[in-house]
């Protein structure tokens, strides 16, 4: 018969789980809503391309891993807090989901981390230097890169097709769009799939599993499984958002962008940065949508999404914060 502690484990992996397929199906439009939007691709077809490609990015790298895992909180932290981390973060992805906004995943699950660290160790547990130097500086620099790198490359690229007649640059733009999705795709699961694998490692370390930080093979596999399966489940609510709404799209205005995030997103990967990647792609569609004009972006829209940045990370660690008391309090569990 499974001990306590093993039942509350495979509790809190299933719940990594879920976070993670959530996490791709939330997610699904920073790597496809450029090439649908184009009309590149179908809807179908560009999220089986972006879930094999999540898949294999996930395989790529563990530093982003390394960063949430043992790098924000304590290896003390005990499962239950990482189990209510993890629900305030769903809760949090859902409702921005269904609401379609594309807020961030990976800082909802931050934000729920440390607050769950928090209500359950005190302020002593969070690593702050952590937190400012490989999170708040990338949280607040990365959608500047990812909006003026597109711009830049957008700007470049006028200049050099500048003399071509427009019938000729679309479809060389609806060729090298397929490799600048695939590129985003990849990018987009080296980065957040991650943040799953950190979490799962972290459970492992606190339960006594694992003796040191270390990212398992298997966990590894079953983070890039969960993300892959989430994105073919899609995300059509935010992919109308960022694929029509911020700005009207020409395959060369989603190579741009893809091109752009992708870079920004792949640097940070390996520097073990857990960016948003919905910051930088919704970054670089502003960025593109800049350089042919400043009224060709629908602020309005793009106002709305920096408020959910802005509040996702102060309200995901209040709700774990929350979430951590309240279970404590039911099932009278001890710090």
């Amino acid at each position: 018969m499974l001990s306590a502690g093993t039942v509350g484990l495979l509790v809190l992996i299933l719940f990594a789980v879920a976070f993670d397929f959530i996490n791709g199906f939330h997610d699904t439009a920073n790597a496809v809503a450029t090439v649908v939007s184009t009309r590149v691709l179908r809807p179908g077809v560009a999220i089986a391309m972006a879930g094999v490609l999540n898949f294999a990015g996930a395989m790529s790298g563990t530093e982003v891993a390394k960063t949430v895992g043992s790098g924000i909180v304590g290896s003390s932290v005990p499962l239950h807090a990482i189990t209510t981390a993890l629900l305030a973060a769903i809760a949090w992805n859902l409702f921005t989901w269904y609401r379609g906004i594309p807020s961030s995943s990976s800082h909802a699950l931050i934000g729920s981390l440390l607050g769950a660290g928090i209500a359950s160790l005190g302020v002593g547990t969070a690593n702050w230097s952590v937190l400012m130097n490989k999170v708040a500086l990338p949280l607040l620099l990365s959608p500047i890169a990812g909006f003026l790198t597109a711009l830049w490359l957008m700007r470049l690229l006028v200049r050099m097709f500048a003399t071509m007649p427009p019938q000729r640059v679309g479809p060389i733009f609806r060729r090298t769009q397929l490799v600048s999705a695939a590129f985003m795709a990849f990018s987009h699961g080296s980065n957040d799939a991650q943040k799953t694998m950190g979490i799962i490692t972290l459970a492992l370390v606190s339960a006594g599993v694992l003796p040191s930080f270390h990212v398992p093979l298997w966990v590894i596999a079953l983070s890039a499984s969960a993300m892959a399966a989430g994105t073919f489940a899609g995300g059509r609510r935010i992919i109308h958002t960022m694929g029509t709404r911020l700005a009207h799209l020409e395959p060369i205005h989603g190579f741009a962008a893809e091109t752009s995030a992708a870079t920004v997103i792949q640097i940070a990967s390996r520097l073990g940065f857990p960016l948003s990647t919905t910051h930088v792609i919704s970054s670089g569609i502003l960025g593109v949508g800049a350089a042919r004009r400043m009224n060709a972006v629908r602020w309005a829209v793009a106002r709305t999404m920096v408020g959910a940045w802005i509040l996702t990370i102060p309200v995901t660690a209040v709700l774990g914060f929350a979430a951590t008391l309240a279970a404590r309090t039911l099932f009278s569990w001890k710090a």
